[in-house]
Formats: C-alpha cells, structure tokens, sequence
C-alpha cells in the first residue's frame, strides 16, 4: 500500500498510535457473519479496557446477506450501511469499482505507511485503488487439509506420505473402505468454486492475471487443476456437500478430511466440540511431489462506510482488532481466525500445543505456508468470472465437454465478452 501523510507530523504518530481518539466516545455497528461475526465479538472486553465509551454492536447477518445488502446500500449511495461492514478480499474490488464513494479513505484516518508495512503484499493487493486504501487486511486463508486421526489410523495411512492428489487419491480408498459410510472429503460442486481456487492458486493460476489485466482461466495450470478435480470426483474421493452439510459430516464422523483456509479450524472446534484430539492438520498436496504446496482461500478485511457519523471511532476500532496482536490473537485463541498481521504471527500462541488437535502445533504448521502464497486477484469480475466457471465445470462433470481444455477455453471466451477484459496470450 501507498499512503500520504495527514496534518502535520505529531498528528500523524497520534493517529497511528490510536492516542489520538483516546477519548472517543460513540455508538458503532458491524455487520459480518458466522466465525468471524463472533471473533470480532471477542475482541470488545480488551477493546473496552482502552476505550470504554466507544460501544460495538456486531451483527452476525451471515455471509451472503452482507454482501447483498452491501451491494444495495452503495447503490442508494450508502443509505442503510453500518459504521463497519466485513468484506472478503476474494470479492472486493467489486465493491470498490461499481462505487468508489461509498467507503472510506482508510489514510484519511491514520493508516500510515508504517501500519501497512505490517501486512504481507498479498492481503493488500484487493483493498487498493490507486492512491485509496478501501480497507485493513484481516485474516487470511492459507490452506491446510484438517483430517480425522482415527479415520487415518484404522486405514493405516500416514498422512506426511500424501505429497501428491494421486495419492489422496489412494488414500482416500483405504480409508472409505477401512471405514464404512465415511467419504475421503468433500466439495460443495454446485455453489461454490472452491477446490478448483484452491488447487489452481497453488499452481500459480487464476481466472485472471496477478494485475488483473488478461484471463488466464485456460492456462495449462488451470486446465491440470480442473482435470484433477474431475478425477477425485470420479474417484469418489470428492463427495457433494454444502457448507452446512460439511459441518454435520464433521459432526457425525461421515468426512475424514476437509480441505480449507485456516480460518476452517475454528469452524470445526466449536462446531465438533466433543470430537477434541481427534482431529489433525497436514500440507495440502500438489499436482507433483516437488510442486508447490500452498494457497489461500478467504480471508476478509474491514472497511469504514464513507457515510458513518463515527468515522473515527470505527477507525480506533478496527486498528485495534486488526492492527495489534492483541486484537488479532484474541482472535486467533478463540475462533481460529488466521491473522494476516505479520507480528500476530510470530506470538508465543502460535508456537503451542493446542489440545483439541492432540497438542499438534497446528498455527505454526499452517502459518508456514503463508510466505509461499502466490497472490491472485478477484477482479471486479470476480462475480461474473465465477459464475460462468461453475457452469463450465458442472457441465464438464457431466460430460458436455471433451476435455479440461475445452470446458475452460469456453469459460475464458464467455468471461472476455462479459467483462471485455482480454485472454491471455
């Protein structure tokens, strides 16, 4: 990020430390949803120590009803929006593009260039627009594969084995057939795009380029991604499973692993309390051995609505939850939300045993890969672009394609004539 100083040079170190507003007084709003509506709620008693007259209401609308409502809100030109709203990075330039006067300045409010100097490039590159910062990174998503010991154990399959997909493939085989009625993993094929993002991202590939500026769906990467996608379903090591159901498999002991951002650990802590030191986590695989090895799906950030009556105070608030360890390892502790913070990252917290994952050490396994990640951008397409790829998968699943190659030429030539934007050469 680029910022410009404001006012003069003691102004700028009071905004930045927050002593600025320390007697900021003020109601706010939040709006976010599920693990992360609850993690910012676990921020506000060490908030409250520092600024007790600041008053936070965090309002838990779930994840598709914030983007909608977002979306109206701007396009009634921010009628309606609370002091704060939650935005994943994943869909955020659309936001910004469609209604560039709807949010906030982040700069105008003391998010200086020694601020940004905390977070990693690839949390920033969604949340800028020229000389605008739209919003403070927040968590991130790097991927790790949660699995079930036991499910594993019984099969006798070690999981630091499963270096590529083929051999989870195999390995998700003997488990199914160790273990009868539980599925390998799953994926929501209809809804969402996630293992082939995932997959993709960890092959260096995306729908678009790192700037945004050609298509690159149909690269070979994708095309091999895609292709390894189709196989685990064919396989039925990949099994069709929405959000809720995943979590009820979880539950149940119908799943022996879910692949997510690590934001997923928490989903699966509080949702699967009883099933503490069952579970564990392992590098996702690669297409080879010696490929890469990691990715990012998720991750959000928080942005300050351009008509809030309480900018200031929403800006002490959001400094404190995303631009301090204490703010971010709160929530790390509580709900797993993975910080994008690069001193959070380096807290004695994350170097613990945690008990619920049979004291595996599991933020240092997964916050490992985060300097491994390749950037990949959303676009202001992202909507469309996706859109038109789960189309193009399910009807690859179904055979209406010849090929991977085939199905994704079809979606890069239909995601040009959406956004005008060119294919790669």
């Amino acid at each position: 990020m680029r910022f410009k100083l404001i006012g003069a040079t003691t102004a700028v170190a009071l905004l930045a430390s927050g002593s600025a507003f320390a007697q900021q007084s003020g109601n706010l709003t939040i709006w976010s949803w599920n693990i992360a509506a609850s993690a910012l709620k676990s921020t506000l008693e060490g908030f409250n120590k520092q600024h007790p007259d600041i008053k936070v209401t965090v309002e838990d609308l779930g994840n598709q009803q914030v983007f909608d409502k977002m979306l109206a809100a701007c396009a009634a030109g921010g009628e309606g929006l609370p002091d704060i709203v939650s935005v994943e990075n994943f869909e955020a330039e659309i936001f910004w593009s469609r209604f560039p006067d709807c949010f906030a300045n982040l700069k105008e409010l003391g998010y200086t260039p020694e601020i940004q100097a905390k977070f990693p490039d690839f949390k920033r590159t969604e949340l800028e627009v020229g000389d605008v910062a739209y919003a403070m990174p927040w968590d991130s998503g790097p991927v790790a594969v949660f699995y079930r010991r036991d499910f594993y154990e019984k099969a006798g399959v070690d999981p630091s084995t499963i270096k590529t997909w083929d051999d989870f493939i195999a390995a998700g085989k003997k488990i199914s057939a160790a273990n009868p009625g539980v599925v390998m993993a799953q994926a929501d094929f209809n809804g969402d795009s996630e293992w082939f993002r995932m997959i993709s991202n960890e092959q260096g590939c995306g729908y678009f380029s790192t700037d945004g500026q050609a298509i690159t769906i149909n690269q070979p990467a994708c095309v091999a991604t895609l292709e390894k996608v189709k196989q685990m379903k064919d396989a039925g090591t990949l099994t069709a499973a929405i959000w809720d159901e995943k979590i009820q498999a979880n539950t149940a002991g119908k799943v022996a692993s879910q692949m997510y951002g690590g934001w997923y650990e928490g989903t699966i802590r509080s949702g699967s309390p009883d099933l503490s030191g069952k579970w564990g986590v392992y590098t996702m695989p690669s297409l080879t051995a010696d490929g890469p090895h990691a990715a990012n799906l998720g991750g959000s950030s928080l942005a300050i609505a351009a008509n809030s009556q309480n900018k200031e105070a929403a800006w002490t608030y959001i400094n404190y939850a995303l631009g301090t360890n204490e703010g971010q390892v709160t929530m790390l502790k509580s709900f797993g939300l993975v910080p994008s913070l690069l001193t959070a990252v380096q807290d004695p917290f994350v170097n613990e045993p945690q008990p619920y994952w049979h004291d595996q050490k599991v933020w240092a396994d997964i916050l490992s890969t985060l300097p491994k990640i390749v950037p990949s951008r959303g676009t202001a397409f992202q909507t469309d672009a996706d859109s038109i790829y789960r189309a193009a998968q399910t009807k690859y699943f179904a055979g209406g394609y010849p090929d991977a190659k085939a199905a994704l030429d079809d979606a890069a030539s239909q995601i040009a004539t959406a956004t005008g934007i060119p294919l790669a050469k």
